[in-house]
C-alpha cells in the first residue's frame, strides 16, 4: 500500500491548489517544496507568492501610489509639500504581505489536511519520492500517482552573466534598497516591462532593450501601439529590434553593447536587469532517468490530460509549457485532482486570460487580429475609448480602449483586448462570455450599471454591429 494517494512536487500555484483539489476529494496528499525565504524558513507558494505575481504587484501598487502623488494629485485638488519615498518602508511592506499570504497556504493545507513535505523531491522507479531534507537527512515516500507543478526559473544569457549584485534576474529586481539612477532592462515582455515600470515610477532613468521587432507581439497590434506610446510618454525609453551582444561590469557601472538598425550601440547603467522570460525547472527532477519525456527546451511532455510517458505521473503549470500563467497552472492542477477522482474535468485554453499589470494596464483573451488574418477567418471589430467613459474620466484616467472582435457569421466573440485602467479585472467578463460561447449581441444585451468601466465592453459589444451610443 502506498504511503499517499498523491504526491505533489512544487508547492507553487499549480502544486498547492492540485494538493488541496486532491485532499478536498479524499485523497490522502502531500506536497514537496523546497523553498526557503530570507528568514531561512520554509515558504509555501512557489515564485509566484515569494518573488514573482504577488511581490511585483505590491511594489508595482506602491510605486504607483508615489506616482499619483507626484503627477497626478493636484488635479483632484490634492497638493502635498515635500513628497519622499522610503523604499526600505515599501520592501517591509511587500515582504509583510508576502509572508501573510504564504503562511495562509500553510494554514489551507492544514485545513484540508495535506501533508507538507519541506526539502528536495527528487523521482524514484515505482512512482516514489525521494525527498533530501535541508540537513541531507533522505526520506523515501510511495504514491499511487504523482502530480509535477516544480515551475519555472528566470532563463539566463551568456552575454550577460547574473552577479546579483550589478546584472540581477527578476528576482534581484524586486529587492533594490534604492531607485538605481540609470537601470537597463533587457526584455520587453510583462516581467520587463512590469519592473521596468516601478523603479521608473520611483526615480530612475529606465531604458528597455528587446530583441523584437515588434513591441508586444503576443498582443493586438492596435492595444500594443497605444501601450507602447503611453509607456513611453511615462519616461521607459523603449529600443525595439535591439539584441544583446554583451554587458560588462566595470567601476560598479555595467555598460550593455547592443545591435539595432542604426549598427553597434552602448548602454551605461547602475543596474541592469536580464528580464528574457523563463524555463521550465526540472534539473533536479530525474524525470528522464525514469522514463518521463522531456524536450529539448525542457519541457515535460503529457497527454490530453496532462499525464507523462510514466503512467500515473502527471505534469502542470509552466514545467509543461503554454501560456507560463499562474492561473493557468492553478487551473491545471484543479483539472488532474478531478480527473484522479473519477470526475470528467477539462479546461479550455483558448479562454486563458493574459495580463501585464503597467499601467495603464494590458489585458487579453482569444484571438487577435492578426492571428484571424492570417487564418482567413472574417471577423467584425468594435472598440470603445476610455476617453468617452465617465467613470473614467472620473477616475482622471482615460487612457486605452476597449476592442471586441467577433465572427463576422456567426458573432461569436472571438477575443477581447484592453488596454485601460482595471483592464486586469475587466477582462474576467469577457472570459465568462466566451466561455458560455456569447455573441457581441449577448454582450451588447447586458444590462451593465453605470457610471462603470464595465460599459466600456458594453458598449464595445454595441460597436461590433457599430451601434455604439457613447462614441
Amino acid at each position: 500500500m502506498a504511503d499517499y494517494n498523491v504526491i505533489v512536487i512544487g508547492a507553487g500555484p499549480a502544486g498547492y491548489v492540485a494538493a488541496i483539489r486532491c485532499a478536498q476529494l479524499g485523497m490522502k496528499t502531500a506536497c514537496v517544496d523546497k523553498w526557503i525565504n530570507s528568514e531561512n524558513q520554509p515558504s509555501l507558494g512557489g515564485t509566484c507568492l515569494n518573488v514573482g505575481c504577488i511581490p511585483s504587484k505590491a511594489l508595482l501598487d506602491s510605486s504607483h501610489h508615489y506616482y499619483f502623488m507626484q503627477k497626478q494629485a493636484a488635479e483632484h485638488g490634492i497638493t502635498c509639500d515635500n513628497l519622499d519615498i522610503d523604499i526600505t518602508a515599501m520592501q517591509a511592506r511587500k515582504a509583510k504581505i508576502v509572508k501573510t499570504l504564504t503562511q495562509g497556504i500553510a494554514s489551507l493545507f492544514k485545513k484540508n489536511k495535506v501533508t507538507s513535505l519541506e526539502g528536495i523531491a527528487r523521482l524514484m522507479a515505482d512512482k516514489q519520492v525521494e525527498i533530501t531534507a535541508y540537513d541531507g537527512n533522505k526520506q523515501t515516500f510511495t504514491a499511487d500517482n504523482i502530480i509535477i507543478a516544480t515551475g519555472s526559473v528566470p532563463t539566463q544569457i551568456p552575454v550577460a552573466p547574473i552577479d546579483n549584485e550589478l546584472i540581477v534576474d527578476s528576482t534581484g529586481a524586486l529587492d533594490f534598497d534604492g531607485a538605481p539612477k540609470r537601470l537597463g532592462v533587457i526584455g520587453a515582455g510583462a516581467i520587463g516591462l512590469e519592473l521596468g515600470s516601478v523603479w521608473n515610477r520611483l526615480g530612475s532613468e529606465v531604458t528597455i532593450l528587446e530583441a523584437l521587432p515588434d513591441f508586444l507581439a503576443v498582443a493586438d497590434r492596435k492595444i500594443a501601439t497605444l501601450a507602447q506610446r503611453e509607456l513611453k510618454k511615462q519616461g521607459l525609453d523603449i529600443h525595439l529590434d535591439a539584441g544583446v551582444t554583451s554587458a560588462t561590469v566595470n567601476n560598479n557601472e555595467v555598460t550593455v553593447t547592443y545591435q539595432d538598425k542604426k549598427g553597434e550601440q552602448q548602454l551605461v547603467v547602475n543596474k541592469l536587469i536580464v528580464a528574457v522570460g523563463r524555463k521550465p525547472n526540472t534539473a533536479e527532477l530525474g524525470a528522464q532517468e525514469i522514463g518521463i519525456q522531456i524536450d529539448e527546451r525542457g519541457f515535460i511532455q503529457v497527454d490530453e490530460h496532462r499525464q507523462t510517458a510514466v503512467p500515473g505521473i502527471y505534469a502542470v503549470g509552466d514545467v509543461i509549457g503554454g501560456p507560463m500563467l499562474a492561473h493557468k497552472g492553478s487551473e491545471e492542477g484543479v483539472m488532474i485532482a478531478e480527473r484522479l477522482a473519477g470526475q470528467k474535468s477539462e479546461m479550455s485554453y483558448d479562454t486563458v486570460p493574459w495580463v501585464i499589470y503597467t499601467h495603464p494596464e494590458i489585458a487579453f483573451v482569444g484571438k487577435t487580429e492578426q492571428q484571424l488574418k492570417t487564418a482567413g477567418i472574417e471577423y467584425k471589430v468594435g472598440q470603445f475609448p476610455f476617453a468617452a467613459s465617465g467613470r473614467a474620466q472620473a477616475h482622471g484616467d482615460t487612457n486605452g480602449m476597449v476592442r471586441i472582435i467577433a465572427d463576422a457569421n456567426t458573432d461569436s466573440i472571438l477575443g477581447v483586448h484592453i488596454l485601460g485602467i482595471s483592464a486586469s479585472e475587466l477582462i474576467a467578463e469577457a472570459v465568462v462570455a466566451m466561455e458560455f460561447q456569447s455573441s457581441a449581441e449577448d454582450l451588447a444585451r447586458t444590462i451593465h450599471a453605470h457610471p462603470t468601466l464595465s460599459e466600456a465592453l458594453h458598449e464595445a459589444a454595441l460597436g461590433v454591429d457599430g451601434r455604439m451610443i457613447h462614441a
